[in-house]
């Protein structure tokens, strides 16, 4: 009984405060939503750096900005006083399906397409990458069905078709008269397109191919505008001329008429719900001894004469094979620009919010302390800004290199968009679930964008081109590359890799702060990983090749060198672009923030695990990297409000969290 009354008792005087040296308990006053804007510095022009960044078509941008803000089409809601626009995710699917269509017949309206597949030129290859980057931004289903017309079907009549082909297709396609589709991948086969099953068969006699599925593993699958939307289909097949098989080669199939009735012989199924992209009507489609005219091979790489005889200039199978997958590069080239924005609009969102939210203090009776005043949350989010400028100086590096393409420059384009398109992808994915953590679970809801986002561009990794695949490709052409030069004992040219006939760079065994920071330093870090992997990777294939085994056997056996070759090989072409942007810049304060940003992401490549595997960085230079990133986190803070307002992502495209979060989750705005 004693115990009892004296727990009472102790219970009683905690109640109570009966302790005189305890302060009486009180309620903390109310949380008070702040703008950042009121309390951040901006240290350099806002709308210089949109411009070094954004690069082009700036006023085309926001002008596609306004005219989606302004539609009810895209789903326009009042939140804590501010509107947004975004899909109703929680929408079913075939809602959703048809919002997209809706969305695309209110563009096309608008003129938003005009020129697009009839003009030429730089400028308006560059319009279209602007419009894109928007499109992805607001509507990804949106953006996939548009790319899938524009990019694919319609990249697809203008680089194998010839100018019948041109006059016949083009303007419809523009003016969405005809809707295209792009049947490539089939259920048994992906990446290794030349393994496709669909056979389309020469009749001499009727002048017409004749288009088959002969087993269900070659049954066109993951097909964008299949189920409902698309008219007409590139249709890749298997050409086959009095029995003998001339590879790959692609036609245009009708699949609808204008009503949209399955044309006779054709079979499509849906291929349902996803995890993300619903708006989009992924199919399937089966031929059943499907006839086109001979017209209907797209013949710049070949063609077949009416008599049944295969014509090509190429002699050479494979130089004709990789010249049909040539419409997937302005696909890559696009999907790596719309990952960047992706990952603006994600970092802009977490880092408006750690701007506004509180957590614990760190005395008794003093505010709580701001999520990105605690270095922990600094590390997790800054050097994605600086990962983010860097992915956006790439970006412009890979658009300008497509628009100024030439013949000489495709071996080019096809690695650096391969290199891009991965690892942009991949930053994006990485990017998003950091931001989603770090918004806790106000990341989860669908209405703050960033979870929803990571599901909608997951696919990214695996669409037009697997990521991994991709980089094996910048491997084997970095190693084809380094054997010619070896054995015809000339220098390096192209691909980035002229830093191979300098001498080989050395990293001091005892490192500075300062010599970490250096541009100088950093850069010849990175070329010291690339020559050294690139070195060894063709050693130890020629290793395996000397046993016996063939050139593609012996590659794959390398494949955990080639993975670390073409990640030193992107690492160091994306920071090249970085540096060479602040290297053109005049003193002064955008300079100087660009720099540190610069500086932050090398010291991000330089924690990379390869520079300690392979000893580059000895463990006490490697320890220094880690505290360098701590320390550059910290002098990027003041600048982090500036830096993502220079993304120019307008409020609309943000979410309530971004703002003021208290009164979007007020009681006000359940009752309306």
């Amino acid at each position: 009984m004693d115990r009892v009354l004296q727990r009472t008792k102790i219970l009683n005087n905690h109640l109570l405060q009966a302790s005189p040296s305890s302060p009486p308990l009180s309620s903390n006053a109310c949380l008070n939503y702040s703008p950042p804007e009121l309390s951040e510095i901006c240290a350099f022009d806002v709308k210089e750096m949109r411009r070094l960044i954004d690069w082009h078509h700036m006023e085309l941008r926001d002008h596609l900005f306004g005219m989606i803000s302004r539609s009810k089409l895209f789903n326009p809601r009042v939140r804590g006083g501010k509107v947004f626009v975004s899909p109703d995710y929680n929408q079913p699917m075939e809602q959703q399906r048809e919002m997209t269509s809706k969305r695309i017949d209110y563009l096309f309206e608008r003129g938003v397409f005009k020129g697009w597949l009839t003009e030429e030129g730089e400028e308006v290859e560059l319009r279209k990458f602007a419009s894109f980057e928007v499109l992805a931004i607001c509507d990804h289903s949106l953006g996939i069905m548009l790319a899938v017309h524009f990019f694919l079907w319609g990249g697809a009549v203008q680089v194998f078709g010839t100018k019948h082909h041109h006059d016949k297709w083009l303007k419809d396609t523009e003016t969405n008269v005809v809707k295209g589709c792009f049947a490539m991948t089939e259920l048994g086969h992906g990446s290794n397109v030349r393994g496709v099953e669909t056979v389309a068969t020469y009749d001499s006699n009727a002048g017409e191919f004749v288009i088959n599925t002969p087993c269900e593993s070659a049954q066109k699958f993951w097909i964008g505008g299949a189920t409902n939307y698309a008219t007409h289909a590139i249709v890749f097949s298997q050409l086959n001329i009095n029995g003998t098989s001339q590879g790959v080669h692609a036609f245009i199939v009708q699949i609808r008429d204008a009503n949209g009735k399955v044309c006779p012989n054709i079979r499509t199924a849906d291929n349902g719900r996803k995890t993300g992209l619903n708006g989009v009507d992924n199919g399937r489609i089966w031929f059943d001894n499907v006839r086109v005219p001979r017209d209907n091979l797209l013949n710049s790489v070949a063609d077949v004469s009416p008599d049944g005889k295969y014509l090509s200039s190429i002699k050479d199978p494979d130089q004709r094979f990789a010249a049909f997958l040539a419409p997937l590069t302005i696909g890559r080239v696009s999907i790596a620009s719309c990952a960047v924005y992706l990952s603006k609009v994600g970092l802009t969102i977490a880092i408006r919010y750690a701007l506004t939210r509180r957590a614990f203090s760190l005395k008794p009776n003093e505010p709580e302390v701001l999520l990105l005043d605690y270095p922990s949350h600094q590390r997790r989010l800054l050097p994605l800004i600086a990962k983010t400028y860097a992915m956006s100086f790439a970006s412009k590096y890979l658009k300008t290199l497509y628009v100024k393409r030439t013949p000489h420059s495709y071996k080019n384009i096809h690695v650096f968009s391969s290199s891009f398109k991965a690892t942009f992808t991949w930053n994006n994915l990485h990017i998003l679930q950091e931001c989603r953590e770090a918004c806790g679970g106000q990341g989860l809801s669908s209405e703050n964008h960033v979870g929803q986002m990571k599901a909608e561009f997951d696919v990214q990794a695996t669409f037009e081109g697997d990521n991994n695949i991709l980089m094996q490709q910048v491997s084997k052409a970095l190693l084809a590359e380094y054997v010619v030069v070896m054995k015809r004992k000339k220098v390096f040219k192209g691909l980035g890799l002229e830093h191979m006939n300098k001498p080989c760079p050395v990293i001091p065994s005892q490192l500075t702060c300062t010599t970490l920071h250096s541009s100088q330093f950093q850069m010849a870090a990175l070329c010291l990983r690339e020559r050294d992997l690139l070195n060894r990777l063709a050693f130890e294939v020629s290793q395996h090749q000397a046993k016996g085994l063939s050139k593609e056997h012996a590659f794959n056996m390398s494949y955990q060198l080639a993975e670390d070759l073409s990640r030193a090989f992107t690492d160091r072409a994306i920071f090249q672009t970085f540096s060479e942007a602040e290297a053109t810049l005049a003193s002064g304060p955008l300079k100087d923030v660009l720099g540190i940003l610069r500086s932050l992401y090398g010291l991000i490549c330089l924690e990379d695990s390869a520079f300690l595997r392979y000893r580059y960085l000895s463990v006490d230079n490697s320890a220094l990297v880690r505290r360098e990133i701590m320390k550059t986190c910290g002098e990027i803070r003041p600048h982090a409000l500036a830096l993502v307002s220079s993304f120019g992502i307008p409020d609309a495209f943000l979410s309530p969290i971004a703002f003021n979060w208290i009164d979007a989750n007020a009681w006000a705005s359940v009752q309306h």
